[in-house]
């Protein structure tokens, strides 16, 4: 029962969130169009529910020479964040294409972030605690515990308790964190 109210949920809450976003969609393409060269959506290789692949949307934060790895691991990374790309990380604004992915069925509100396709440590560690087999999520307990700020042990540590735990309570406890986090800019990387 949980799983198909998760569904009706997040199928209902991104089509409307979508269409009343519309006008902040225009303007932030707008934005990023007038700031650099390249596309305004971003489309990066994740890994879903099961270790199926898919793309995940995102509006596009950085120069389009970025190498396509893991922020943590770029040497320089104010080298490739956009001015405007700043403000859109920091406000985690960035993120809302994925509401695209939501109503795909693709992700969910709340559920592990996806791994990018090549964090192969990662993606074994959450096989191994049964992480891999959750629809990841716009946003996720591990990402309200420490997001940008915590290893990838701890993260599927907290994403592993979060598989054994879940429930619509829990879900709607993360998405409450989760606002909190964002207007406090919390667990953000933010030194570019």
């Amino acid at each position: 029962m949980y799983e198909i109210s998760k569904r009706i949920f997040d199928l209902c809450i991104s089509l409307v969130a979508l269409t009343l976003l519309i006008p902040l969609f225009i303007a932030i393409a707008l934005i990023i169009k007038l700031d650099s060269q390249g596309p305004v959506l971003f489309r990066q290789k994740r890994i879903g529910k099961g270790g199926k692949i898919f793309e995940i949307y995102k509006f596009r934060t950085m120069h389009i020479y970025t190498p396509d790895i893991s922020t943590e691991k770029l040497s320089n990374l104010k080298a490739y964040v956009t001015r405007s790309g700043k403000w859109l990380r920091k406000t985690s604004l960035d993120e809302l294409p994925q509401l695209m992915n939501i109503l795909c069925g693709e992700m969910s509100f709340v559920g592990p972030r996806p791994a990018l396709y090549n964090q192969h440590e990662l993606i074994r560690m959450r096989e191994e605690m049964g992480v891999n087999a959750l629809v990841p999520g716009l946003t996720g307990f591990a990402q309200v515990k420490g997001r940008d700020f915590i290893s990838d042990f701890e993260k599927v540590a907290f994403d592993a308790y979060y598989a054994r735990n879940r429930d619509f309570q829990f879900d709607l406890k993360v998405l409450f964190w989760t606002v909190r986090c964002v207007l406090k800019a919390e667990g953000v990387r933010v030194d570019f």
